[in-house]
């Protein structure tokens, strides 16, 4: 993999560790800033849905602006929000600083999902996907567990000061690594791009990356009361859990990455059905220490395996569309990191406690499931009319 792409993956890490860190910081901020802990949630939500505004429309605009320079500039609006954040004592503000910091995160994550694409060979897209995905699993690795140790030690605000300071390096390495210009020649006409994202397999993928993405979300955002309420381990043991997904996340995506090009139906279809049957499994089980952080680690692993070969299938799907296509990825898996937290905290909220959310996380996962069948048939009853009329 080139070594850019690889400095691109750092930059990703500073964001994704903002973009999860909530999920260890949610009863704190909720304390401090004298707010409910599923209002708390949607600070998760409203950074999924800046990203699913975002990315298609930061993506059309920077269409032909230089890709370092678009880089660059939506990495500054990253760090600045989160100086803003650290020092803020109203929940609206930081609500707003995490809208504004998902846009600059989705018009950066958008140039560089294409950016990705173009410094390897056409059949390679999976491995850059998942190279460029490593920084958002490393995050759950190290980031996020960083994060809650902080917020645990010294307050959540210290998350966002370290997350600031973390962009700091990634800024420096993309001004220096990345190549200035501008994508080579002259990109399709608009009309055209968006023309080619009607395509109903891409559409298909999309809406399948959503209702996964928005599964690992809803028991991702509310895994700290999870554990603390329910698997009855202490709050010390929140950042070890946290980790631990996360480095399920990053043999998800390691495996991921070697067959999303050449296997990816036996990725989707056996990983698919393992990830429901472990949403069940651990909302039944969430009460046992030890089943519970098995079940966390392979939830980790499953998702993310899953998500980031349904990006790199969605990318193959919209070639035709090479200067959006990955604003689009992004809207739609964050329109599933919007939804998630939002259907957790409502089945909270309703009393129905803090193994609710896991147990939406099998059903958006069936529903998946359901969608893809549909979809299947679909499309084998159009090949046959078409075989017909031949």
């Amino acid at each position: 993999m080139p070594f850019a792409l690889l400095l691109l993956g750092l930059a990703v890490f500073a964001q994704g560790t903002s973009e999860f860190m909530l999920s260890g910081l949610v009863p704190d901020i909720a304390r401090d800033l004298g707010v409910s802990v599923p209002a708390a949630g949607t600070l998760t939500s409203a950074f999924a849905a800046g990203m699913v505004v975002g990315a298609p429309l930061v993506a059309g605009l920077a269409r032909r602006w230089p890709r370092r320079g678009a880089l660059l500039a939506f990495l500054v609006v990253f760090l600045a929000v989160h100086v803003v954040g650290a020092l803020t004592g109203s929940f609206a503000v930081l609500l707003a600083t995490r809208v504004v910091g998902a846009l600059a995160n989705a018009g950066f994550l958008a140039v560089a999902l294409v950016a990705a694409a173009g410094m390897v060979p056409p059949d390679a897209k999976g491995r850059a996907t998942s190279t460029l995905l490593g920084g958002v699993t490393l995050a759950c690795v190290a980031g996020v567990p960083a994060g809650a140790v902080l917020g645990e030690l010294w307050g959540w605000r210290a998350a966002f000061w370290a997350v600031a300071l973390v962009s700091l390096p990634a800024l420096f390495a993309v001004a220096r690594s990345v190549p200035g210009g501008a994508a080579e020649g002259e990109p399709p006409a608009l009309r055209g791009e968006l023309r080619s994202l009607r395509h109903p397999r891409l559409l298909v993928t999309l809406l399948l990356g959503a209702l996964v993405n928005g599964a690992t979300f809803c028991t991702f955002t509310y895994l700290a009361p999870l554990v603390t309420e329910v698997t009855g381990l202490g709050s010390a043991w929140v950042p070890g859990v946290l980790a631990l997904f996360g480095a399920g996340a990053f043999l998800g995506v390691t495996a991921a990455g070697r067959f999303a090009d050449r296997r990816p139906v036996p990725v989707l279809v056996g990983g698919g059905l393992a990830l429901g049957a472990g949403w069940c499994a651990l909302a039944l089980g969430a009460g046992h220490p030890a089943v519970a952080l098995a079940l966390v680690f392979a939830q980790g692993a499953l998702s993310f395996g899953v998500g980031s070969t349904l990006i790199a299938r969605a990318l193959y799907a919209a070639q035709g569309a090479p200067t959006l296509a990955g604003g689009f990825a992004t809207a739609a898996f964050n329109v599933g990191a919007a939804l998630g937290p939002w259907a957790g905290g409502a089945v909270i909220g309703a009393g129905l406690g803090y193994r609710a959310p896991v147990g939406v996380s099998a059903g958006l996962v069936a529903l998946a499931f359901l969608v893809a069948g549909v979809a299947a048939q679909k499309r084998e009853r159009t090949v046959g009319q078409e075989t017909l009329r031949a």
